[in-house]
């Protein structure tokens, strides 16, 4: 394993003294590093929370600013945060509206979310579980939540950045999260820090198809294929899987998992476009990038969100976080 860190047990803590120091200008580091807070807080917003364990970034820290969440939470790496860290970070950004938690579907995190919600009082929830490639999994009880998270996160911080009231905003983030559709592929597998070696073997020769962001089984292991073909069965799972939704426009964002080079991934977002124009989506919103990893694995996921006025104008309006800016 070749890895740039001083210590195993410090390589989060270290991470984090770094990101914010190198976002001084819009990010805050909580006590005892359980949290990354906006540095501006804005009175009677109400505040989003997300979080998750490390080796995904830029989610969830790189989504906290203007437009986006208030606070995220990071845990161990692949490991669920821990709900004092939800508390901290709840008491350390609520200014009088309330707080509405972003989770992803994945059995720790919605545990210790639910029992921070429980501790707390102007706390609701949306959980997030927009991969079609397996029911269940070793993780979770249920769809995976994945980088269709980025796209609630985004639509939802626009809107509380406007000024819609709690109960608006989880309406709008199922909705959102109801209209969301992801797949992933992976050629390679992550390498865990602590582990010291990669999470699954897998061939020169194969691709595991419907992985998990943290490395889990997908629909099977397969011979590597070229990109259209990947594109096609990815994008024909997520175009059944939405059955009726599948018309109109959407947001097509092509999110690599840490070891995949942009080329690639502008490659699939090329060979996804065309096959889903063909099929009746309009691609009218676009999203390229590593923004949604499992630490250094190649592969990448096709996330499709169908779109309504609403839901195009909130994903528009301005954002300005480390990992995600336009329109300021």
């Amino acid at each position: 394993m070749k890895k740039f860190m001083n210590a195993v047990d410090t390589v989060l803590t270290e991470s984090l003294d770094g990101f914010v120091a190198a976002h001084a200008d819009i990010l805050v580091l909580g006590e005892d590093h359980k949290f990354v807070r906006r540095r501006t807080l804005r009175p009677g917003k109400v505040a989003l929370i997300s979080g998750g364990g490390s080796g995904h970034e830029p989610l969830h820290g790189g989504f906290v600013g203007h437009g986006m969440l208030d606070a995220a939470c990071p845990g161990q790496v692949f490991t669920s945060p821990t709900p004092d860290q939800m508390l901290a970070a709840a008491q350390a950004v609520d200014t009088g509206a309330g707080c509405l938690f972003i989770v992803k579907n994945y059995e720790g995190d919605v545990m210790n979310f639910d029992m921070a919600a429980e501790m707390s009082e102007g706390v609701l929830q949306v959980v997030t579980n927009d991969d079609v490639a397996v029911e269940n999994s070793s993780y979770t009880t249920g769809r995976r939540g994945v980088a269709g998270t980025l796209v609630v996160e985004k639509i939802v911080g626009a809107a509380a950045e406007h000024g819609l009231a709690l109960p608006v905003l989880k309406t709008l983030g199922e909705r959102v999260n109801a209209a969301t559709r992801s797949m992933g592929v992976a050629l390679t597998s992550g390498t865990v820090p602590a582990a010291g070696k990669p999470t699954f073997e897998i061939g020169d020769g194969e691709m595991e198809f419907g992985v998990g962001i943290h490395g889990e089984p997908g629909r099977r292991r397969d011979r590597l294929k070229g990109a259209d073909a990947i594109a096609e069965e990815i994008c024909t799972a997520i175009l059944g899987d939405l059955g009726d939704k599948a018309t109109g426009p959407a947001l097509l964002f092509v999110n690599g998992f840490g070891g995949t080079p942009l080329m690639e991934l502008y490659l699939m977002y090329n060979s996804a476009r065309r096959i889903f124009e063909k099929r009746g989506v309009t691609v009218t919103r676009s999203l390229v990038g590593t923004y949604v990893t499992s630490l250094d694995m190649a592969g990448c996921s096709i996330t499709l969100t169908m779109l309504d006025d609403e839901m195009t104008g909130w994903w528009d309006a301005p954002v300005h976080t480390a990992a995600l800016r336009w329109g300021m």
